[in-house]
């Protein structure tokens, strides 16, 4: 008989969570580790991940901190073959360019692509190929409510969240068709340090809440929920697939043009 009690145990179980300084990431490494899981908090500041990971111990939990550039190559598959037993690894980190699109530099338009769309696709490979090895594994990445509905000065940030067979939920489908069990997350506006720059200014901030048809942002944990999810037996025949969790964001119809 399957123990539903333990659903959602994560005890025995590694993570690697990158981008856990702040925000989302943040909010999964402590979601994952109150489930049992061992987490390793991976972020480029190497200082916010220690804060997270000293957070995590002091309440009887597992965690350690590591430096992760996501933008290096050698070094992603240095971190993760420094981990042939990881069970988790939930990806976070996500740059955005605020101008119009006829204004954007090539420097501009490599520095998104590379973070948001290579440093996923390193991650998922890395990961990927170990999990594959092992035949378990999880691989959770964040995509957007930018993967179905747009706004002016979000034009390359779209593209790397958007439903092109390049992006980010579609790089992770085909990794399933590789064995690698793969999920992903589609979030809303959540109060992030990434959308500092909407929260400071009330009518654009507004605007936000509204579109949602719960009328308000969505705060960090609400999306640990998810990722716990997605790591946990109860999220096991969950696989290259997305997990929608955006207030009905893509539900209501709304629109708010932005100070560019």
């Amino acid at each position: 008989m399957f123990d539903y009690k333990k659903l959602f145990d994560l005890s025995g179980r590694k993570a690697l969570v990158v981008g856990a300084g702040s925000g989302i990431g943040e909010a999964s490494a402590l979601g994952l580790a109150a489930h049992g899981a061992h987490v390793l908090c991976g972020d480029l500041n190497l200082e916010a991940a220690q804060r997270v990971a000293d957070s995590i111990r002091s309440t009887g939990g597992l965690a350690e901190a590591l430096t992760i550039d996501i933008r290096d190559s050698a070094g992603v598959v240095k971190a993760i073959d420094a981990l042939p037993d990881l069970d988790v690894l939930v990806s976070t980190p996500a740059i955005n360019v605020r101008k119009p699109l006829l204004d954007m530099s090539d420097e501009e338009f490599d520095r998104v692509i590379s973070l948001n769309l290579k440093g996923t696709f390193r991650l998922i490979t890395s990961a990927g190929r170990n999990m594959a090895k092992r035949g378990r594994g999880s691989i959770i990445t964040f995509a957007s409510i930018r993967a179905l509905t747009v706004e002016p000065g979000q034009g390359v940030y779209a593209a790397t969240k958007s439903r092109s067979p390049a992006n980010v939920p579609y790089i992770g489908r085909r990794a399933w068709t590789s064995r690698c069990p793969r999920k992903c997350d589609r979030s809303c506006v959540v109060d992030t340090p990434l959308t500092a720059p909407i929260a400071a200014n009330k009518e654009w901030y507004d605007a936000y809440a509204k579109k949602s048809a719960l009328g308000r942002w969505a705060k960090p944990h609400e999306m640990a929920g998810a990722v716990v999810y997605l790591a946990s037996d109860a999220g096991s025949f969950v696989t290259g697939t997305l997990t929608i969790v955006d207030g009905g964001w893509t539900a209501v119809d709304g629109r708010f043009t932005p100070p560019l």
